[in-house]
């Protein structure tokens, strides 16, 4: 089955991490950060060593390893049932990251909505990473140049994103607001996107 999905997407520091949690936090919603996944790996292990290697400089892990990654992920929390398909909706922050990524999950993912974090001042967005790394002891992300790198891949990779799905499904929500009114627009958005027909 083709999980029904709501996409966080948005520049490094625009909060999908943060909404995603409090989105995470609501019944019947699954969050799931594919940067939480890697950061979880053991840094010994080869998966876990080769995220380290790419992540330090700002780079992405390669698509094929990122999504079998998710995909065990996904399968371990179905398992576990801490993910249910048939009644939760999945929001997914991190992955697809790129056109490619996206066409590997497209008979996976049925993406109800695409909420997209904007953040115009790109000084507030490395604010913003800075003090995360920091708080969360991601060191390698409070180096200048590693933000920027990551600024940039996300303006050629991912932000393409929001033509491949439509922009009928793609709702813009104002990510420099304090987090609990960007939760209040997400919410809005999320209530009007079309909802699973019970069985």
């Amino acid at each position: 089955m083709r999980y029904r999905t709501i996409l966080l997407l948005g520049a490094p520091g625009a909060g999908k991490g943060t909404q995603g949690k409090i989105l995470g936090a609501i019944p019947h919603f699954f969050h799931c950060s594919c940067g939480d996944v890697f950061r979880s790996l053991a840094p010994a292990s080869p998966i876990g060593r080769r995220f380290l290697e790419y992540s330090s400089r700002g780079r992405l892990v390669p698509d094929e390893q990122t999504v079998e990654l998710w995909r065990q992920h996904i399968g371990a929390a179905t398992q576990s049932g801490h993910f249910c398909p048939e009644t939760d909706t999945l929001v997914l922050d991190g992955i697809p990251r790129s056109i490619r990524q996206a066409q590997m999950l497209e008979g996976t993912l049925d993406v109800k909505a695409i909420l997209y974090l904007h953040c115009p001042d790109m000084q507030q967005l490395v604010a913003r990473v800075q003090r995360r790394a920091l708080r969360d002891n991601r060191l390698d992300d409070a180096r200048l140049e590693v933000i920027a790198a990551r600024l940039r891949i996300y303006e050629r990779d991912t932000q393409p994103l929001l033509d491949y799905y439509g922009k009928e499904t793609v709702h813009r929500i104002d990510a420099t607001q304090a987090p609990h009114e960007v939760l209040c627009d997400m919410l809005q958005c999320i209530n009007g996107a079309p909802q699973p027909v019970s069985v």
